[in-house]
């Protein structure tokens, strides 16, 4: 989402770096093309208005004027500020109290409510919460019975489907019923409407009286810009809300809504979205998003993925491989799924330190059906071929090639990529075994 303004902050700062020395004129050109990267990235004017003096404030001061790398102190201080503006640190869930602790989720049509509630419960699920679901939107055709579908993806009972009543009393029903089986945690699904009315605030305000939820969350769509801020200022004054989850924030809008909910609302973005799958929803991080907009990545979420993807197990027998050099096809078929599931590999690569807001990087080729070809091409060989892929000639590439719907030049591109990564892995034993016998070819 962020790749634009990430690309455009990049430029500005590699000019800052190579300056040995500052004058109030270079930090106000600098931070002239920031506050139009801001304003092009869809960000609240005032919002960029007040972010541009604090930042300038700070930056002709003796912190940077005297420093030995001022660019680098701009950085810092731009970084410092992109924080605060989002929040300073993660915003969590107040769940304490009895249980049921109550979730409303509220929100217009098409923001994604019904399918982030199934994802919020599968989160809070893996982090030891007993979830039920409410079905309280009676309104939107068969909404009840998707929440139902996406709850049952999710390992979580749904409560009301099927049920015509007021949904008022169907969320006073469910936490009954969820303090009946023993559930900590009620999520209610409420109903949209195409835009703020009066209706719609009416219903919402009495079943927030009548259960009184711990949480009232609004659900926005990233890819709305400042009408998901002029959303959330408008539920905020009428209804009052909690905290932000905002959807399609893997997307390609300009990203605008994420730093703007926070200065303008004074509600926190607590979630995000960050795909279609159940499992593509994340707390939201500002010191982390803060550096992924400077192309700084973000390693603690990089890493927090790969845990939950790959076995310890697993990781500890791949390592055991690597170094042997027995790294067949077949295991690199294997981390291959591991890595797709860690979600679009674009969004990987955008948490590594360097990555984003690089050009140059930035036209590795991540199309996702790349990475089904590769996986079609190994599926083709044969046993033998995948743990011995030097026995692979020219009549097998092409038998491999029709067999999985590929060229002939797709399966010669696959067996030189693992051979300089099987290369790679004899170079890196190699000065692993002179390192422990006292030698240092580097030196």
């Amino acid at each position: 989402m962020f790749s634009n303004l990430a690309s455009r902050l990049a430029d500005t700062f590699k000019r800052l770096r190579g300056m040995g020395k500052l004058t109030e004129a270079d930090v106000d050109r600098a931070l002239r093309e920031v506050r139009l990267s801001l304003l092009e990235a869809d960000v609240n004017f005032h919002v960029v208005r007040d972010f541009i003096k604090k930042v300038r404030e700070r930056a002709v001061g003796q912190e940077v004027m005297a420093s030995l790398t001022p660019g680098q102190q701009v950085v810092k201080i731009v970084y410092e500020e992109l924080t605060r503006l989002m929040g300073s640190t993660k915003s969590g869930l107040n769940l304490s109290g009895n249980p049921p602790a109550v979730i409303m989720l509220v929100g217009l049509q098409g923001s994604g409510k019904t399918t982030t509630a199934a994802k919020l419960g599968l989160h809070l699920r893996k982090s030891g919460r007993s979830v039920m679901l409410a079905a309280c939107d009676t309104y939107r055709p068969a909404a009840q019975d998707q929440l139902a579908r996406v709850g049952e993806k999710a390992g979580i009972p749904t409560y009301g489907v099927g049920v015509a009543k007021d949904p008022v009393a169907i969320a006073r029903e469910a936490v009954v019923e969820a303090r009946r089986l023993g559930k900590d945690t009620l999520i209610v699904d409420t109903a949209g409407r195409l835009h703020v009315d009066e209706v719609l605030m009416d219903e919402l305000s009495r079943m927030k009286q009548a259960v009184n939820p711990k949480e009232v969350l609004l659900v926005c769509d990233a890819m709305t810009g400042q009408d998901a801020v002029n959303l959330a200022q408008a539920f905020s004054e009428q209804l009052g809300i909690d905290g932000v989850i905002l959807t399609k924030l893997d997307g390609d809008a300009r990203g605008g809504a994420a730093l703007s909910l926070r200065a303008v609302t004074g509600r926190p973005v607590k979630y995000v979205g960050v795909g279609e799958k159940l499992e593509a929803l994340e707390p939201f991080h500002p010191d982390r998003m803060a550096g992924r907009i400077l192309g700084m990545g973000d390693v603690l979420t990089l890493i927090e993925r790969a845990e939950e993807t790959f076995n310890a197990e697993q990781a500890r027998k791949m390592e055991q491989k690597l170094r042997k050099q027995q790294f067949t096809l077949e295991d690199f078929l294997e981390q291959l799924k591991h890595i797709k599931r860690m979600g679009p590999l674009d969004q990987i690569l955008g948490m590594i330190p360097g990555f984003s807001g690089n050009r140059a990087l930035s036209k590795v080729d991540v199309d996702p059906k790349e990475l089904i070809r590769i996986e079609a091409i190994i599926n083709s060989m044969t046993r033998q071929e995948r743990e011995n892929p030097a026995i692979i000639n020219g009549s097998r590439r092409k038998r491999i090639a029709a067999g999985s719907g590929t060229r002939v030049q797709d399966v010669n591109k696959l067996l030189r990529q693992y051979s300089e990564i099987t290369k790679m892995m004899k170079q890196l034993s190699s000065v692993e075994k002179n390192l422990k016998r006292g030698k240092f070819p580097f030196m």
